[in-house]
């Protein structure tokens, strides 16, 4: 079994186990304070039911209920009066509100659904914030040693940054196991997300916390609307962008149906354009722009009288390379994306010692992908994914070309990424 299907394994199960005990726990001992587990169960459904369908990968799909279930594991007092409700209660109150979420959703196929990972990336974060704080609250070692004054915030501040950074590990550990990419990598991109969305969810869950302490349950729906209001607006923010990567696509596409390059050449290229890209440290902003630069790598073919043979445009001279470059990088100007996509499209056929890291990748990518498809025509192998032959022969060729056309670091990053299976979907085309 590879390790990847064990770590995805032993994280739900974890989550499975805990999920169970406190459950458990809770329907022996009976429910304490039923009010505020109805009221803090009753957001984070909520918030389950309004997430949107999340995409592989995506941090947060429902901020509500994630800020919702921290405030209540952070919840220490009620209108002035001490809460009891302690960690288990806590991790069973949102498990049952999670999978209320989650049913109707399922049952109406709505979305994606959340899966199993989100699932286990709430029950495992909140039993951590609730472990930390619940039995120092139940003690009462807080209130002693902290009183309800700034201190007192600090430590729930602290605690949610800690909770924060348990649910990125857990987010790359589980993205690491299914792709495949480099750990480091993937945490950095789940760190750099917590200045953004995951900020928000943390501090709504700490004034919640606090705003019920001082005011009762009437807190919860005025606190609960900016970050409904903010969950709204992200959804019309990635509907646009959603657009916007549709429309780049369809350009894309423009050299296929121009018979121009290959089918599926082009997404071939950003897919694994984008794993070399992880491969070697790029995330976030950097990989989106890479993305778009290899969908749109070939359009300046469509500038051409006399199209190249096959679209393979790494077999011509350099000096057309350069001119199909420049003349692409003249059409994505005008297509209104970021002026980076551009460059990157005009440099991908300079001298590699000349080129930022994205050009690089998308030069070297290219090329594998048509002396692959080359191949293939010559009956050497079946293509991209078909087999070892082609792909062995192409690295070869590339590495031959390090001198003076592909980056040594590049061509070995795309090594690694293929012996491993490629972009997602692929089958591994190199020995492991």
């Amino acid at each position: 079994m590879r390790p990847g299907v064990l770590t995805v394994g032993a994280v739900r199960a974890a989550a499975l186990l805990l999920g169970l005990a406190a459950l458990g726990a809770t329907l022996h001992d009976g429910l304490d304070e039923p009010g505020n587990a109805l009221a803090f169960g009753a957001l984070v459904a909520l918030g389950e039911l309004a997430r949107r369908g999340a995409a592989p990968g995506e941090r947060e799909p429902a901020p509500l209920a994630a800020a919702g279930a921290l405030a209540y594991a952070l919840l220490g007092e009620s209108a002035g009066s001490p809460t009891s409700h302690g960690a288990l209660q806590t991790v069973a109150v949102v498990t049952a509100a999670g999978l209320a979420g989650t049913v109707p959703r399922l049952a109406r196929g709505r979305g994606r659904g959340p899966g199993p990972d989100h699932l286990a990336r709430r029950v495992l974060t909140v039993g951590f914030a609730a472990l930390c704080f619940q039995p120092l609250h139940t003690s009462g070692a807080v209130a002693r040693h902290l009183g309800e004054g700034p201190p007192y915030a600090l430590f729930l501040g602290l605690l949610l940054v800690l909770t924060a950074l348990c649910d990125a590990v857990l987010a790359a550990l589980l993205l690491r196991a299914r792709t495949g990419f480099p750990y480091g990598s993937l945490l950095r991109d789940e760190l750099r997300a917590l200045l953004g969305i995951g900020s928000a969810v943390c501090a709504t869950g700490a004034v919640m916390a606090l705003g019920v302490a001082a005011a009762g349950l009437w807190a919860l729906p005025v606190l609960a609307v900016p970050l409904l209001l903010t969950q709204v607006s992200y959804r019309r923010y990635e509907a646009v962008r959603t657009v916007n990567r549709q429309t780049i696509a369809s350009l894309a596409r423009a050299t296929e149906v121009a018979g121009c390059t290959p089918p599926g050449h082009a997404h071939r290229v950003a897919a694994l354009s984008a794993a070399v890209g992880r491969e070697l440290g790029l995330s976030g902003a950097e990989l989106t722009v890479l993305e778009h630069a290899a969908l749109m790598h070939d359009i300046g073919q469509l500038s051409l009288v006399d199209p190249v043979e096959g679209g393979a445009t790494a077999l011509l001279p350099a000096e057309e390379q350069r001119r199909i470059a420049l003349l692409g990088g003249e059409v994505v100007r005008r297509t209104g994306v970021p002026p980076a996509v551009a460059v990157i499209v005009e440099r991908q056929a300079d001298p590699y010692r000349e080129q930022p890291l994205p050009a690089r990748i998308v030069r070297t990518v290219n090329a594998y992908d048509d002396l692959t498809g080359v191949a293939a025509d010559a009956g050497r192998g079946t293509g991209v994914g078909g087999g070892p032959g082609a792909a062995l022969d192409a690295l070869e060729r590339l590495r031959l070309g390090t001198a003076r056309d592909h980056h040594p670091d590049v061509v070995e990053g795309l090594a690694r990424v293929l012996a491993r299976g490629g972009a997602a979907g692929m089958t591994p085309v190199l020995p492991g």
